[in-house]
């Protein structure tokens, strides 16, 4: 009969309990039987934008608000003496923000502690999301060239038209004629590069997201949203978006215009309806997707929102697809190159909609200052 040799495995190449719990994605929690933090993981400090080594010690009550239902999990973990499941949870403080989390609490026999691991699955839709709207997006790919063509054409004569009444004219209507020439020459850029739809990447650097806004602003007051009130909330404090100029304010201008065009369909012309660009940073958000390495921090938040009519249902949940249009005159491309732009970005785009209120709210990453690089 043949022996076979049973291999036993050293406890020096076990890694502890602490390491193994470091290396997990879901954010861990253990708390003992007063409630006071003994323990945070990796992703727990990021989740709770707070280091292990100020948290611990503290009680629970001051990583979240005193109302907030992990209080009664905790009870019920230690009334019934067994794992604990709630979803649909909401964590708040003035440090983040998540809705739409799991909560498994579980006891550790004999010690009056209770291990808490979370799941964002709000999270985890937004990148389900993202990716299909990545997969919509490059379906377009192939018009391209087409819609290369149909644009260089008439470019040379509008700003040909625009130099013209540059000379021409003065003060207010010479300031227009220069916002003409300077959006052809932009749009010849684009043209001529075509990388909108395009795999082949575009020259990124730090960029001022507040300088973009704020020209997409410009254009929107003589263009699309003329006449409407466009309302800027900014935190000046924040970091470089590490992008193309250029595509962002493509990307912008889609989404204001889209936001008029709502405006305007529910008939809230005449100063009713307004527009709100608000940006902010809320750390916590680190989301890893097929084919990317490591995962991204996504700390800088840009919102576009407007009051018109909102999205019908049967259209959000294609928002982003190619030529999908709910006007006469639409393409159908507008969104899909929105979801294209951001995707090149390595951020992603969330939708909230309902008759009076439509936020398109964008999670981008920013540069470290001290290296140049994405943080």
């Amino acid at each position: 009969m043949a022996v076979v040799a049973r291999q036993t495995v050293s406890s020096a190449m076990v890694p502890d309990g602490a390491t193994v719990l470091d290396n997990l994605p879901s954010p861990v929690l253990v708390v003992d039987e007063g409630d006071l933090l003994v323990f945070l993981n990796n992703a727990a400090e990021v989740f709770f934008a707070r280091s292990a080594a100020q948290a611990c010690g503290m009680p629970i009550s001051a990583l979240v608000m005193h109302d907030s239902p992990l209080f009664l999990l905790l009870q019920q973990v230690r009334a019934g003496g067994g794992s604990v499941t709630e979803h649909d949870i909401t964590l708040s403080s003035p440090r983040f923000h998540h809705d739409d989390v799991t909560v498994i609490g579980t006891p550790i026999e004999n010690s009056g502690h209770i291990v808490l691991t979370f799941t964002d699955v709000k999270a985890a839709k937004i990148l389900d999301r993202q990716l299909a709207f990545r997969s919509a997006a490059r379906s377009v790919s192939g018009m391209a060239a087409l819609l290369a063509h149909e644009v260089r054409n008439p470019l040379s004569g509008i700003r040909g038209a625009a130099q013209l009444l540059e000379e021409a004219v003065s003060g207010n209507d010479r300031e227009l004629a220069i916002l003409i020439r300077d959006e052809v020459d932009r749009i010849r850029a684009l043209v001529d590069r075509m990388q909108v739809f395009d795999e082949k990447p575009a020259g990124y650097k730090p960029v001022n997201i507040h300088r973009v806004l704020e020209h997409v602003r410009a254009l929107a007051e003589n263009g699309c949203a003329a006449g409407l009130r466009i309302i800027e909330r900014y935190d000046p404090s924040l970091p470089s978006v590490w992008g193309n100029r250029d595509e962002l304010i493509q990307l912008f201008l889609n989404l204001v215009k889209n936001a008029a065009e709502a405006i305007h369909d529910a008939g809230e012309e005449g100063g009713q309806g307004q527009i709100v660009l608000e940006t902010s940073y809320r750390p916590g958000l680190r989301l890893s997707a097929p084919g990317s390495a490591g995962r991204r921090h996504l700390p800088l938040v840009v919102t576009v929102s407007d009051t018109g009519g909102g999205i019908p249902d049967a259209v959000r949940a294609h928002l982003f697809e190619p030529f999908l249009t709910t006007k006469v005159t639409g393409s159908g491309l507008g969104l899909s190159l929105v979801a294209k732009i951001v995707d090149d970005h390595g951020g992603i785009i969330e939708v909230e909609s309902r008759s009076g209120l439509t936020s398109f709210t964008l999670h981008l990453p920013v540069v470290a200052e001290e290296s140049g690089l994405v943080a």
